[in-house]
């Protein structure tokens, strides 16, 4: 069994309110999968479906909450 990849990402990286995208520019066109969003607003941390991916805030950063 292989390790899944660990992306960190910053607060101005997120696509709305707690998500990310997957996947990001940075996976190889020939591994790409249905665009999907990744909640990270619960514990800050959150893993594709797809691919397993997984997507965490780097430590300090925050998520804004507003409406």
């Amino acid at each position: 069994m292989s390790e899944q990849a660990v992306v960190e990402v910053t607060a101005a990286e997120l696509q709305g309110p707690g998500v990310i995208a997957c996947p990001n520019p940075k996976m190889a066109l020939w591994s790409t999968h249905p665009r999907v969003f990744v909640d990270l607003s619960h514990n800050g941390e959150g893993k594709c479906p797809y691919c397993g991916t997984v997507y965490r805030l780097k430590a300090g950063e925050k998520i804004a909450h507003g409406h």
